[in-house]
Protein backbone atom coordinates (compact mmCIF):
# COMPACT_ATOMS: atom_id res chain seq x y z
CA UNK A 1 0.00 0.00 0.00
CA UNK A 2 1.03 3.51 -0.89
CA UNK A 3 0.34 6.35 1.91
CA UNK A 4 -0.89 9.12 -0.92
CA UNK A 5 -1.15 12.84 0.54
CA UNK A 6 -2.64 15.55 -1.86
CA UNK A 7 -2.28 19.07 0.02
CA UNK A 8 -4.26 22.27 -1.94
CA UNK A 9 -5.23 25.52 -0.42
CA UNK A 10 -8.69 24.62 0.25
CA UNK A 11 -8.15 20.94 1.35
CA UNK A 12 -5.72 18.35 2.20
CA UNK A 13 -6.44 14.60 1.39
CA UNK A 14 -4.57 11.26 2.55
CA UNK A 15 -5.43 7.82 1.10
CA UNK A 16 -3.93 4.19 1.10
CA UNK A 17 -4.06 3.04 -2.54
CA UNK A 18 -3.46 -0.31 -4.24
CA UNK A 19 -0.78 -1.06 -6.80
CA UNK A 20 -3.72 -1.34 -9.13
CA UNK A 21 -4.22 2.75 -8.64
CA UNK A 22 -7.49 1.55 -6.75
CA UNK A 23 -7.67 4.13 -3.45
CA UNK A 24 -8.52 1.70 -0.82
CA UNK A 25 -9.39 4.28 2.06
CA UNK A 26 -9.39 8.25 2.00
CA UNK A 27 -9.39 10.94 4.43
CA UNK A 28 -10.12 14.54 4.61
CA UNK A 29 -9.67 18.05 6.14
CA UNK A 30 -9.92 21.98 5.43
CA UNK A 31 -6.27 23.52 5.11
CA UNK A 32 -6.01 26.21 7.81
CA UNK A 33 -6.51 29.46 6.08
CA UNK A 34 -4.03 31.94 7.71
CA UNK A 35 -2.19 29.56 9.95
CA UNK A 36 0.78 29.15 11.01
CA UNK A 37 3.73 26.91 9.15
CA UNK A 38 3.56 24.00 11.90
CA UNK A 39 -0.24 24.26 12.77
CA UNK A 40 -0.43 23.35 9.10
CA UNK A 41 1.84 20.76 9.74
CA UNK A 42 -0.15 18.97 12.53
CA UNK A 43 -3.45 19.39 10.77
CA UNK A 44 -1.42 16.76 8.22
CA UNK A 45 0.31 14.79 10.51
CA UNK A 46 -3.43 14.34 12.18
CA UNK A 47 -4.79 13.60 8.92
CA UNK A 48 -2.16 10.32 8.17
CA UNK A 49 -1.68 9.05 11.20
CA UNK A 50 -4.57 6.39 11.21
CA UNK A 51 -3.14 5.39 7.52
CA UNK A 52 0.70 5.19 8.71
CA UNK A 53 0.80 1.79 9.82
CA UNK A 54 0.02 0.29 6.87
CA UNK A 55 2.57 2.44 4.10
CA UNK A 56 4.91 0.94 2.46
CA UNK A 57 5.92 3.99 0.44
CA UNK A 58 4.51 7.72 0.83
CA UNK A 59 3.79 9.58 -2.51
CA UNK A 60 2.98 13.31 -2.17
CA UNK A 61 1.50 16.05 -4.36
CA UNK A 62 1.35 20.00 -3.01
CA UNK A 63 0.86 22.99 -4.53
CA UNK A 64 3.96 25.11 -5.73
CA UNK A 65 6.03 26.24 -6.98
CA UNK A 66 8.62 24.10 -5.08
CA UNK A 67 12.33 22.62 -5.50
CA UNK A 68 12.52 19.41 -6.91
CA UNK A 69 13.24 17.06 -5.95
CA UNK A 70 14.06 17.84 -2.58
CA UNK A 71 10.49 19.08 -1.81
CA UNK A 72 10.92 22.64 -0.02
CA UNK A 73 7.47 23.84 -1.08
CA UNK A 74 6.28 27.37 -1.48
CA UNK A 75 2.75 26.78 -2.48
CA UNK A 76 1.28 30.64 -3.62
CA UNK A 77 -2.19 29.50 -2.09
CA UNK A 78 -0.49 28.61 1.11
CA UNK A 79 1.54 31.50 2.05
CA UNK A 80 2.83 30.27 5.59
CA UNK A 81 4.97 27.76 3.94
CA UNK A 82 7.63 29.19 2.08
CA UNK A 83 10.39 26.70 1.47
CA UNK A 84 8.88 24.30 3.92
CA UNK A 85 10.97 21.24 4.01
CA UNK A 86 7.50 18.76 3.36
CA UNK A 87 9.76 15.93 1.69
CA UNK A 88 12.40 15.66 4.59
CA UNK A 89 9.43 16.19 7.35
CA UNK A 90 7.79 13.27 6.08
CA UNK A 91 10.54 10.96 5.74
CA UNK A 92 11.64 11.86 9.18
CA UNK A 93 8.07 10.71 10.38
CA UNK A 94 8.82 7.77 8.08
CA UNK A 95 12.35 6.24 7.91
CA UNK A 96 13.71 3.81 5.93
CA UNK A 97 10.48 4.50 3.20
CA UNK A 98 10.75 5.94 0.02
CA UNK A 99 8.60 9.40 0.06
CA UNK A 100 8.22 11.26 -3.22
CA UNK A 101 6.80 14.44 -3.78
CA UNK A 102 5.72 16.37 -6.79
CA UNK A 103 3.43 19.51 -7.60
CA UNK A 104 -0.37 18.55 -6.98
CA UNK A 105 -1.77 19.39 -10.24
CA UNK A 106 1.68 17.57 -11.61
CA UNK A 107 0.02 14.49 -9.71
CA UNK A 108 -3.38 14.97 -11.56
CA UNK A 109 -1.90 15.15 -14.87
CA UNK A 110 -0.43 11.80 -14.00
CA UNK A 111 -3.30 10.36 -12.65
CA UNK A 112 -5.77 10.92 -15.62
CA UNK A 113 -2.79 10.09 -17.90
CA UNK A 114 -2.32 6.62 -15.97
CA UNK A 115 -5.76 5.56 -14.97
CA UNK A 116 -8.58 8.36 -16.26
CA UNK A 117 -8.82 10.43 -19.58
CA UNK A 118 -5.39 10.22 -20.75
CA UNK A 119 -5.04 6.82 -20.82
CA UNK A 120 -3.26 5.94 -24.50
CA UNK A 121 -2.36 9.88 -25.07
CA UNK A 122 1.81 9.94 -25.39
CA UNK A 123 1.18 13.84 -25.59
CA UNK A 124 -1.23 15.13 -22.89
CA UNK A 125 -1.60 18.21 -20.67
CA UNK A 126 -3.39 17.40 -17.50
CA UNK A 127 -4.85 20.73 -16.10
CA UNK A 128 -6.56 21.42 -12.80
CA UNK A 129 -8.79 24.71 -11.87
CA UNK A 130 -9.72 25.24 -8.73
CA UNK A 131 -8.37 27.01 -5.96
CA UNK A 132 -5.60 27.31 -8.46
CA UNK A 133 -5.10 26.75 -12.02
CA UNK A 134 -2.44 24.25 -12.54
CA UNK A 135 -0.98 21.53 -15.04
CA UNK A 136 1.34 18.53 -15.92
CA UNK A 137 2.63 17.63 -19.37
CA UNK A 138 3.43 14.50 -20.56
CA UNK A 139 5.27 14.04 -23.67
CA UNK A 140 6.23 10.85 -25.69
CA UNK A 141 4.09 8.91 -22.92
CA UNK A 142 6.38 10.06 -20.03
CA UNK A 143 6.08 12.59 -17.31
CA UNK A 144 8.65 15.91 -17.92
CA UNK A 145 9.97 17.81 -15.39
CA UNK A 146 11.80 20.80 -16.48
CA UNK A 147 14.87 22.20 -14.90
CA UNK A 148 13.20 23.06 -11.50
CA UNK A 149 10.52 20.86 -11.42
CA UNK A 150 7.52 22.83 -12.14
CA UNK A 151 6.91 21.97 -16.06
CA UNK A 152 3.45 22.55 -17.00
CA UNK A 153 2.57 25.54 -14.64
CA UNK A 154 0.48 26.50 -17.27
CA UNK A 155 -1.58 28.90 -14.92
CA UNK A 156 0.87 31.54 -15.00
CA UNK A 157 0.70 31.85 -18.90
CA UNK A 158 -0.43 35.30 -19.40
CA UNK A 159 -3.96 35.86 -21.05
CA UNK A 160 -5.11 39.35 -20.04
CA UNK A 161 -1.09 41.00 -21.06
CA UNK A 162 -3.49 44.45 -20.81
CA UNK A 163 -5.21 45.87 -17.79
CA UNK A 164 -5.19 42.20 -16.26
CA UNK A 165 -6.01 41.16 -12.43
CA UNK A 166 -2.55 41.24 -10.74
CA UNK A 167 -1.65 37.03 -9.78
CA UNK A 168 -0.34 35.78 -6.38
CA UNK A 169 3.05 35.25 -8.69
CA UNK A 170 3.16 38.96 -9.09
CA UNK A 171 2.23 39.44 -12.56
CA UNK A 172 -0.75 40.42 -14.39
CA UNK A 173 -2.97 38.76 -16.59
CA UNK A 174 -1.68 35.39 -15.46
CA UNK A 175 -4.45 32.73 -16.78
CA UNK A 176 -4.38 31.57 -12.87
CA UNK A 177 -5.78 35.63 -11.70
CA UNK A 178 -8.52 34.91 -14.40
CA UNK A 179 -9.65 31.71 -14.11
CA UNK A 180 -9.01 30.30 -10.26
CA UNK A 181 -12.01 29.85 -8.04
CA UNK A 182 -11.92 32.07 -5.82
CA UNK A 183 -11.15 34.76 -8.22
CA UNK A 184 -13.64 34.03 -10.26
CA UNK A 185 -16.22 33.90 -7.14
CA UNK A 186 -14.99 37.38 -6.43
CA UNK A 187 -15.65 38.69 -10.33
CA UNK A 188 -19.08 37.42 -10.27
CA UNK A 189 -20.20 38.89 -7.54
CA UNK A 190 -18.86 41.94 -8.05
CA UNK A 191 -21.41 41.73 -11.32
CA UNK A 192 -24.25 40.82 -8.74
CA UNK A 193 -24.04 37.52 -8.67
CA UNK A 194 -25.79 35.78 -5.52
CA UNK A 195 -25.02 32.40 -4.73
CA UNK A 196 -28.41 29.86 -4.85
CA UNK A 197 -28.69 28.54 -1.67
CA UNK A 198 -26.54 31.09 -0.31
CA UNK A 199 -27.23 34.09 2.49
CA UNK A 200 -29.99 36.33 2.07
CA UNK A 201 -28.95 39.38 0.29
CA UNK A 202 -26.68 41.98 2.58
CA UNK A 203 -26.53 45.84 2.46
CA UNK A 204 -24.10 46.43 -0.87
CA UNK A 205 -21.50 47.81 1.99
CA UNK A 206 -20.96 44.17 3.41
CA UNK A 207 -22.71 41.83 0.86
CA UNK A 208 -19.53 41.08 -0.76
CA UNK A 209 -17.16 40.85 1.53
CA UNK A 210 -19.97 38.17 3.51
CA UNK A 211 -20.90 36.12 0.64
CA UNK A 212 -16.77 35.55 0.43
CA UNK A 213 -16.69 33.92 3.74
CA UNK A 214 -20.00 32.01 3.57
CA UNK A 215 -19.32 28.26 2.27
CA UNK A 216 -21.67 28.49 -0.73
CA UNK A 217 -19.36 31.50 -2.55
CA UNK A 218 -16.93 28.54 -4.56
CA UNK A 219 -15.83 27.75 -7.70
CA UNK A 220 -18.23 24.96 -7.90
CA UNK A 221 -21.76 26.73 -6.46
CA UNK A 222 -20.85 29.49 -9.37
CA UNK A 223 -20.73 26.34 -11.62
CA UNK A 224 -24.07 24.88 -10.33
CA UNK A 225 -25.19 28.10 -10.74
CA UNK A 226 -24.04 28.36 -14.65
CA UNK A 227 -25.69 25.51 -15.40
CA UNK A 228 -28.73 26.54 -14.31
CA UNK A 229 -28.77 29.33 -16.11
CA UNK A 230 -27.78 31.85 -13.70
CA UNK A 231 -27.01 35.04 -16.12
CA UNK A 232 -23.82 36.33 -14.53
CA UNK A 233 -23.08 32.73 -13.48
CA UNK A 234 -22.87 32.18 -17.34
CA UNK A 235 -21.20 35.27 -18.04
CA UNK A 236 -18.49 34.14 -15.41
CA UNK A 237 -17.75 30.46 -17.25
CA UNK A 238 -17.53 32.36 -20.14
CA UNK A 239 -14.90 34.76 -18.80
CA UNK A 240 -12.66 31.66 -17.38
CA UNK A 241 -13.89 29.61 -20.81
CA UNK A 242 -12.06 32.05 -22.79
CA UNK A 243 -8.86 32.56 -20.61
CA UNK A 244 -8.53 28.67 -20.70
CA UNK A 245 -8.98 28.51 -24.38
CA UNK A 246 -6.24 30.82 -25.14
CA UNK A 247 -4.11 29.52 -22.77
CA UNK A 248 -4.67 25.81 -24.20
CA UNK A 249 -3.72 26.91 -27.36
CA UNK A 250 -0.27 29.02 -26.69
CA UNK A 251 0.28 25.34 -24.93
CA UNK A 252 -0.53 22.98 -27.91
CA UNK A 253 1.22 25.35 -30.03
CA UNK A 254 4.43 24.88 -28.23
CA UNK A 255 3.94 21.20 -26.96
CA UNK A 256 1.92 19.50 -30.48
CA UNK A 257 -0.37 18.26 -27.65
CA UNK A 258 -3.48 15.60 -28.76
CA UNK A 259 -5.07 15.90 -25.41
CA UNK A 260 -5.94 18.26 -22.86
CA UNK A 261 -7.94 17.04 -19.82
CA UNK A 262 -9.26 19.57 -17.52
CA UNK A 263 -10.49 19.12 -13.32
CA UNK A 264 -11.41 20.90 -10.65
CA UNK A 265 -14.54 22.33 -9.46
CA UNK A 266 -14.49 24.64 -12.31
CA UNK A 267 -14.75 21.75 -14.52
CA UNK A 268 -18.24 20.50 -13.07
CA UNK A 269 -19.82 23.27 -15.38
CA UNK A 270 -19.86 21.46 -18.23
CA UNK A 271 -21.10 23.42 -21.48
CA UNK A 272 -21.40 27.25 -19.99
CA UNK A 273 -17.10 26.62 -19.60
CA UNK A 274 -16.20 23.97 -22.44
CA UNK A 275 -18.40 25.85 -24.88
CA UNK A 276 -16.20 29.08 -24.76
CA UNK A 277 -13.12 27.12 -24.24
CA UNK A 278 -13.90 25.82 -27.31
CA UNK A 279 -14.86 28.59 -29.34
CA UNK A 280 -11.19 30.54 -28.16
CA UNK A 281 -9.09 27.56 -28.71
CA UNK A 282 -10.51 27.34 -32.03
CA UNK A 283 -10.26 31.09 -32.72
CA UNK A 284 -6.58 30.66 -31.70
CA UNK A 285 -5.46 27.40 -32.32
CA UNK A 286 -5.04 27.84 -36.46
CA UNK A 287 -2.17 26.14 -37.29
CA UNK A 288 -3.23 22.37 -38.98
CA UNK A 289 -1.31 20.49 -36.33
CA UNK A 290 -2.91 21.98 -33.27
CA UNK A 291 -6.72 21.49 -34.65
CA UNK A 292 -6.36 17.60 -33.55
CA UNK A 293 -6.73 18.21 -30.23
CA UNK A 294 -8.63 17.76 -27.94
CA UNK A 295 -10.04 19.32 -24.97
CA UNK A 296 -11.87 16.71 -22.00
CA UNK A 297 -13.36 16.80 -18.32
CA UNK A 298 -10.85 14.76 -16.02
CA UNK A 299 -12.70 11.17 -15.53
CA UNK A 300 -11.28 10.24 -11.74
CA UNK A 301 -13.14 12.81 -9.55
CA UNK A 302 -11.46 14.16 -6.07
CA UNK A 303 -9.77 11.12 -6.04
CA UNK A 304 -7.66 11.99 -8.93
CA UNK A 305 -4.92 13.70 -6.62
CA UNK A 306 -4.32 10.73 -4.07
CA UNK A 307 -3.83 8.24 -7.69
CA UNK A 308 -1.53 10.20 -8.82
CA UNK A 309 0.61 10.77 -5.80
CA UNK A 310 0.93 7.17 -5.39
CA UNK A 311 2.01 6.33 -8.97
CA UNK A 312 4.98 8.71 -8.19
CA UNK A 313 5.87 5.17 -6.50
CA UNK A 314 3.82 2.79 -8.39
CA UNK A 315 4.21 3.95 -12.14
CA UNK A 316 7.86 5.50 -11.19
CA UNK A 317 9.30 4.64 -14.31
CA UNK A 318 6.92 6.93 -16.62
CA UNK A 319 6.62 9.78 -13.62
CA UNK A 320 9.38 9.76 -11.59
CA UNK A 321 13.03 10.41 -13.21
CA UNK A 322 15.01 11.69 -10.24
CA UNK A 323 17.67 8.98 -8.86
CA UNK A 324 16.72 10.20 -5.44
CA UNK A 325 13.95 8.32 -3.30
Amino acid sequence: MILAIDVGGTKMAAGLVAPDGTVVTSRRAATPQNADAETLWHTLTTLIDPLSARAEGVGVGCGGPMTWPDGEVSPLNIPAWRGFPLRARLSGRFPGLPVRLHNDAICLAIAEHWQGAGQGSADMLGMVVSTGVGGGLILDGRLVNGGTGNAGHIGHVVVEPDGGPRCGCGGHGCLEAVARGPALTTWALAQGWTPTGGPEPLEASEGREAYQEDRAVTGRALAADALAGDPVAVLAMRRAGRALGIAIASATHLCDLDLVTIGGGLSQAGEPLFGPLEEALRDHARMGFARRLKVVPAALGQEAGLVGAAALLLAGGAYWTSSRD
